[in-house]
């Protein structure tokens, strides 16, 4: 009998979780691409199941999803997942070939991810309020995500026996449990060394290995930290539109801005790809070309 969407869609995560070691939010967006196919057929071939689905049936399905508001990006994110649906089937032998394998996405262009020029990072560290029970906290927070270039999910995960001192590195757990180390600088450690006596004066810790936490002693959630940032920005009068993942871009682009090697920089970010890392190259050679215009004389 043929596998129906919902048991389709169902394995596809069980997939996704434990083969391939995704976050469930990785998860959640995946299976959201395909359950927008499922939608199609609901609507256009109630009795078409995935294992019968033909390229001409994804060019239809495209052309329906493309009719509607949704940008060259946000269609080229769901003919990914998509694709990696059809190849899971594939790999499950449900099909004998990827219908999705010629599909084409759109051209999207490159869009360069935004990034604050170390006057911004210091006017945003600046405007936090030290006298606040929260304020060497939140200090830290800025100047690890920025000092280290990490992923959200990795400072809010962060533990204080990932933390060495003596080597001025600390251990970070990133996408699929992998494990890296990245240099730290002196002043985040000194940052979170502050930080830590406020730490200790909680009435109560629940995670007590958890390096950041919030008033009640429990980790600090991905949205507090939006929350953080959005509001010094605010008050530093910043109008980028920035997130936690914008101190990682900044961390990658100062670095290659300062010579730094790619390689070097990769392995910082956890990247499994170096193609991943230069989007960064894009920018410098971006702020090397306004270089050129401002001072050479034939430019």
């Amino acid at each position: 009998m043929s596998l129906n969407w919902k048991q389709a869609v169902r394995d596809f995560a069980t997939y996704l979780r434990l083969e391939k070691s995704l976050s469930e939010n990785s998860i959640s967006a995946y299976t959201g691409d395909v359950l927008k196919l499922m939608e199609y057929f609901d609507l256009h071939n109630p009795g078409r199941m995935p294992a019968e689905v033909t390229y001409d049936d994804l060019r239809d399905f495209l052309a329906w999803f493309g009719s509607g508001e949704h940008s060259a990006r946000s269609q080229s994110r769901t003919i990914s997942g998509i694709r990696s649906f059809f190849s899971f089937l594939l790999t499950e032998e449900e099909i004998s070939e990827n219908p999705a394998a010629l599909i084409e996405s759109p051209k999207t262009g490159l869009k360069l991810p935004e990034v604050l020029s170390v006057h911004e990072i210091d006017s945003m560290i600046s405007e936090i309020d030290l006298s606040r029970p929260e304020g060497h906290r939140n200090r830290a927070i800025i100047e690890t995500l920025y000092g280290c270039g990490l992923r959200v999910s990795e400072l809010i995960n962060l533990r204080l026996t990932d933390i060495h001192y003596g080597e001025g590195y600390i251990l970070v757990s990133g996408k699929g449990s992998k494990q890296r180390l990245v240099p730290v600088s002196n002043r985040a450690l000194k940052e979170i060394d502050i930080y830590k006596t406020d730490r200790n004066r909680l009435p109560e810790i629940y995670d007590g290995n958890i390096v950041f936490l919030n008033r009640r002693g429990r980790k600090l959630s991905r949205t507090m930290i939006f929350i953080i940032i959005k509001d010094l920005a605010s008050r530093a009068g910043i109008t980028k539109k920035i997130s936690p993942h914008t101190f990682r871009h900044s961390f990658a682009t100062h670095l290659i801005e300062g010579g730094a090697d790619l390689r070097a920089v990769q392995e910082m970010l956890g990247h499994e790809s170096i193609l991943t890392t230069e989007i960064y190259t894009h920018i410098d050679r971006s702020y090397l070309r306004d270089t050129l215009l401002l001072f050479h004389p034939r430019a």
